[in-house]
């Protein structure tokens, strides 16, 4: 499945010092890919100027469409709201705090484009503290449990999903899901490709 129009999509939190690379990046990376591309920006009721920074962003950029909730809903909240914002045949979301590299996105598109409903990124050479790399290994363990999907990390918000998975996720009406494991419980083919 080659893609049309591919739609970012950011659940933004207090991230006005992160946002100015953070949509850099994101805009040299969808420039350079071989379809029409979209970067959502969703702040999810910031205290910092990240809104305004959005708001001034999109009317800049053509590509930019800012999203404002009116207060802190949460980051799975966020992200829905972006999903359902999103026009792209394939949605890929990343964290704002550029954990997650934009120059990493060609990498999942391609594996979508070999007939992935879903593709997740799978963290190397984290630098977490002791505490959070068991947390999230206690985390992934209960994920598995639950989907039966083994995915190896469900920490991490750079992913990739076809349109048809976004709609399944968007039809369920659950504003409190948790968007990866709700979309990997629709999805046929899944891959990890590690970042």
């Amino acid at each position: 499945m080659t893609p049309r129009l591919v739609s970012f999509v950011v659940p933004v939190y207090n991230e006005q010092d992160n946002l100015p690379e953070l949509v850099r990046r994101s805009l040299a990376v969808g420039r350079a890919l071989p379809y029409a591309f979209e970067l959502v920006l969703v702040n999810d009721g910031s205290r910092d100027d990240s809104a305004k920074i959005i708001a001034a962003t999109a009317e800049r950029e053509p590509e930019v469409v800012g999203v404002l909730l009116n207060r802190n809903y949460g980051q799975h909240a966020a992200v829905l709201a972006g999903l359902a914002e999103a026009r792209g045949d394939v949605v890929v979301t990343l964290d704002a705090d550029l954990q997650n590299p934009p120059e990493e996105i060609p990498k999942l598109l391609a594996a979508i484009e070999e007939g992935c409903d879903v593709v997740s990124g799978l963290r190397r050479r984290r630098k977490d503290t002791l505490f959070r790399r068991v947390a999230s290994r206690l985390m992934n363990q209960l994920m598995l449990r639950i989907t039966r999907v083994n995915v190896g990390d469900y920490g991490c918000m750079l992913r990739a999903y076809r349109r048809d998975i976004v709609d399944a996720v968007l039809a369920c009406g659950d504003r409190s899901a948790y968007v990866p494991a709700l979309a990997n419980s629709f999805a046929g083919r899944i891959r990890e490709i590690e970042v």
